[in-house]
């Protein structure tokens, strides 16, 4: 977008936010929380005018004639709460948890005093389940999520009952909204996360897989909401560090033989944070470094830049040219960091700015590379978010938010940076032969060249008001503005020259050689939110709307998609029209003890497709020379599509057994419309073409069953089950077109998809003692997602898709920990170990002849499948670190 255009776009989107009562896809989400109660004497009888603060903080309110108060815009962490009033003693009530988007109720009762005597202190005690939600929450602190046995926010998030592999209850893959700080940190063109996210960054992750409010968009199964660290009144610093490696036994289901490589796992992390030295400003700095070698080690016994003999395969296999060193196949080398800056100078005004960067240069491992593993491609992967946030507090009951954000991702595969490198010519194109290693490539170079770059800019704001100590009301608007870049960054093949098949390049030549392309979708909507909180009845209410405009072109006439029919209606570009929705959400939490409630929740979720399939494949041109019988132009794209469509309905039992143990049990039921999927298209001279539309469908329902123990001793504990049915017509957008190239019937039909695990069973385990040490341990129990089996060979070999089952697998991880201090710095020890009994099995691929991954009942045909270990789950993996911290 050219700056001029930029800057109005920009304007236009304030301007919005200044005159709408409602305004933004992915609202700003809750940072923030609540704590609310009332206040009584001994006799039950409401208190007014009680002062209750948070200590070390200007937050607080007094209550009203009805002792009720409410004290809003609270950032997630553990308090001190103070109650103060003439005449009575006083109250401290102490390690008060708030939480984002959630009420913290702490009801208070004071005892009348005529002289200064002691005051009360209580420590607070957070209930083992909170029954006035809504819907199925689940918040980790840093604190819990430091003893668990995981390194990056992914990693916590597959840990949640109804998430497989990142599928939320059984949506496809890109229906997750991921936010950081209440802003979108998405990638349009997959809808996957922008950024990578270290533990060490976290303060709270708030993990949503039922419904969500109305604040929420540009999602249809689940929402990840992370709330990063910020900078004290006080310096303090933490450093983190750790070694690792593989431990596997040789042989075994893998063929592998083993080797010991102790900094194949490296990762190293430093934070330093305290005030700047300015007036009320503080700082947040962190750092981390990561190094990964994967398991399977590659041999350079070809090298693509020596052609001797590449003609000639038989040759050139029975005479190695490399140097015959080892390397890992596939590899990543990471840099991350934050930095970030507040300032709360002006009365009532919180303005800060950080920026969140990451790099990761690697080489994905692929098995057919580990002779050649120097004419593989590399990929690097350099992203940040960057921007201001500005929080001014109007009153003990209103505040309002504007944030502006830059989201930039660059993600390029190739093997030179220079696409006219003469090492391409010198190596030529990959080339292997079946008859030796397993297929493996032993000549040639990997051609492709692949680059997409996303620069978004995201400016949004909302007013949160507690009208009454029952009702709070939010309103909230964003505008983004897209700068999609993807494609082919230059094609390599051969072309006949003088008689001699020679490499030619082709930078952007559409529309059989099409370069990167660029284009400018925009997107916006406005939601309402009501949230009342009637003594112990909690309901939420709202709405949303939104619009999308692709500014695209499609074909006026699908009929003569590249007007080159003559005798029938002209055809011409047309510009794609914006698309509008409106979606009501509605959640009530009623209570029927005071440690038991029922809860509903319904709501209808919209997202755009992931923007790098809809334009993808669009040029419509070259379809100029279809004919009929011909369709090998693959699935066209198709800028003009609708947004996708759940409606969800959730039904959910909450009780706290004991004080000390909690059951959840939770309904679900999603009904998924408008899916991206395939139409067949008929022209005017009876060719027919595939292209996208808003075609496919499916279904979701559920049942989750959680038990959380609390701390007692040193035993603490928590499992959760689920089952689940995900059905429709297809995984995969394709697939239609997929079955009918290859003369199956591709009219719809409903039948499992890909990730329908219909079993899951979480359970952790912890033993711990405060300040000494701690012992955690995640068991995941998974029944087989499903596959299609074969029954012969030949025509009509495969039966109903997706009617058979995998197998089930079992994976442990576990994090031993031990804390001690020297010298006055924190520190502790610890191991980590993934896959703790070494399972060569969990959800892979299995053989379509037998369900196995281990054997085939078509060795011959199979041979190269069964050879490679990367069909299997990575191996063990220990790791081995020291964490310090000190304050100052």
């Amino acid at each position: 977008m050219k700056p001029s255009r930029l800057a109005l776009t920009l304007l236009s989107a304030v301007t919005a936010l200044l005159l709408w009562p409602v305004g933004g896809p992915d609202l700003l989400a809750g940072t923030t929380g609540k704590i609310a109660g009332r206040v009584l004497d001994k006799n039950n009888e409401p208190l007014a005018n009680v002062n209750v603060q948070l200590a070390g903080t200007t937050l607080g309110n007094v209550t009203d004639l009805d002792g009720y108060y409410a004290i809003i815009n609270i950032p997630p962490a553990r308090y001190t709460v103070l109650f103060r009033l003439l005449g009575y003693r006083s109250l401290t009530l102490k390690d008060v948890e708030v939480q984002v988007n959630e009420t913290t109720k702490e009801d208070a009762t004071l005892e009348e005093s005529t002289i200064e005597g002691k005051e009360v202190v209580v420590v607070a005690q957070k209930p083992v389940v909170d029954v006035n939600l809504t819907s199925t929450v689940i918040t980790k602190t840093d604190q819990q999520i430091q003893t668990l046995p995981v390194q990056e926010l992914q990693d916590i998030v597959n840990l949640q009952a109804g998430v497989v592999d990142g599928h939320f209850r059984g949506g496809r893959a890109g229906e997750v909204q991921y936010q950081v700080n209440g802003v979108t940190v998405n990638n349009s063109y997959d809808n996957s996360s922008t950024i990578r996210i270290d533990r060490s960054l976290i303060q709270e992750v708030q993990i949503i897989t039922g419904t969500f409010d109305a604040e929420y968009g540009q999602a249809m199964s689940g929402v990840v909401n992370t709330v990063l660290k910020s900078g004290g009144e006080s310096i303090q610093w933490n450093a983190e560090a750790l070694d690792g490696d593989w431990l596997y036994a040789s042989g075994g289901n893998r063929g592998l033989a083993y080797k010991f490589r102790p900094a194949s796992q490296q990762n190293y992390q430093l934070s330093v944070s305290g005030p700047t030295g300015l007036p009320q400003t503080t700082f947040l700095l962190s750092g981390y470094r990561h190094v990964f070698d994967d398991y399977l080690m590659g041999t350079r016994l070809y090298n693509p830049l020596d052609t001797a003999n590449y003609t000639n395969i038989n040759a050139r296999a029975a005479a190695p040219n490399g140097d015959g060193k080892e390397s890992p196949v596939g590899y990543s080398r990471e840099w991350s960091g934050l930095a970030k800056i507040t300032n709360r100078s002006i009365g009532g005004v919180e303005l800060a700015y950080q920026i969140l960067y990451d790099r990761v240069d690697g080489r994905r491992t692929d098995w057919n590379w580990r002779y050649n593993p120097d004419g593989q491609t590399t990929q690097q992967t350099k992203s940040f978010i960057q921007g201001i946030d500005w929080t001014h507090t109007l009153s003990a009951s209103t505040f309002y938010t504007v944030s502006v954000r830059q989201n930039y991702f660059n993600y390029r595969d190739w093997l030179y940076d220079n696409f006219y490198d003469p090492r391409y010519d010198l190596a030529g194109i990959a080339a292997s032969s079946s008859a030796y290693y397993y297929g493996a490539y032993i000549a040639g170079v990997d051609f492709n060249r692949f680059q997409q770059i996303t620069n978004e800019l995201v400016v949004k704001g909302s007013v949160t008001s507690q009208v009454t100590h029952d009702h709070q009301v939010k309103v909230g608007g964003e505008f983004l503005t897209s700068n999609l870049q993807f494609g082919t960054a230059g094609t390599l093949t051969y072309r006949q020259v003088n008689g001699q098949p020679t490499l030619v390049r082709y930078v952007n030549f559409p529309p059989d050689y099409p370069g990167v392309q660029t284009y400018y979708p925009i997107s916006g909507a406005g939601y309402a939110q009501d949230q009342i909180e009637w003594n112990d009845l909690t309901l939420r209410v709202g709405g949303r709307f939104e619009f999308f405009n692709a500014r695209g072109y499609v074909p006026s006439d699908p009929a003569n998609p590249a007007d080159s029919i003559q005798g029938v209606p002209r055809s011409f570009p047309k510009r794609t029209t914006p698309k509008y929705s409106l979606a009501p959400r509605f959640g009530i939490s009623y209570p029927i003890s005071v440690r038991s409630s029922f809860f509903f929740s319904y709501g209808h979720f919209y997202q755009l497709p992931p923007l790098g399939q809809i334009f993808g494949n669009s040029d419509y041109n070259k379809l100029a020379r279809l004919q009929a019988s011909t369709n090998d132009y693959g699935v066209l794209g198709n800028p003009d599509i609708k947004p996708e469509r759940t409606v969800q309905y959730e039904f959910g039992f909450k009780s706290a057994i004991t004080d000390f143990l909690g059951l959840n049990i939770n309904l679900f039921y999603k009904d998924i419309r408008d899916l991206l999927g395939v139409e067949f298209i008929s022209t005017y001279n009876d060719a027919q073409y595939s292209r996208l539309t808003n075609i496919d469908f499916g279904y979701v329902k559920g049942l989750t069953i959680s038990l959380d123990q609390r701390r007692v001793g040193i035993l603490s504990t928590s499992i959760d089950y689920t089952w689940m049915m995900a059905e429709g017509n297809s995984s995969d957008p394709s697939e239609t077109a997929l079955r009918a190239a290859a003369g199956e019937d591709p009219r719809p039909r409903q039948v499992p998809l890909n990730w329908d695990q219909r079993h899951t069973l979480n359970l952790s385990v912890m033993l711990s003692e405060p300040q000494n040490y701690s012992i955690s341990t995640i068991v995941r129990i998974g029944s087989g997602t499903p596959y299609t089996p074969s029954i012969g060979s030949g025509f009509g070999a495969q039966i109903e898709e997706n009617s058979a089952t995998k197998p089930a697998g079992v994976l442990v991880d576990l994090k031993a920990e031990k804390y001690f201090t020297v010298a006055g710095v924190g520190m502790s020890a610890f191991v980590r170990v993934f896959n703790l009994f070494d399972a060569t099995y969990f959800n892979e691929s299995v053989f379509a002849t037998t369900g196995s991954p281990y054997y085939s009942l078509n060795p011959v045909g199979d041979r190269n499948g069964l050879a490679d270990p990367t069909r299997l789950h990575p191996p063990r993996r220990i790791e081995i670190g020291l964490s310090m911290n000190s304050s100052m």
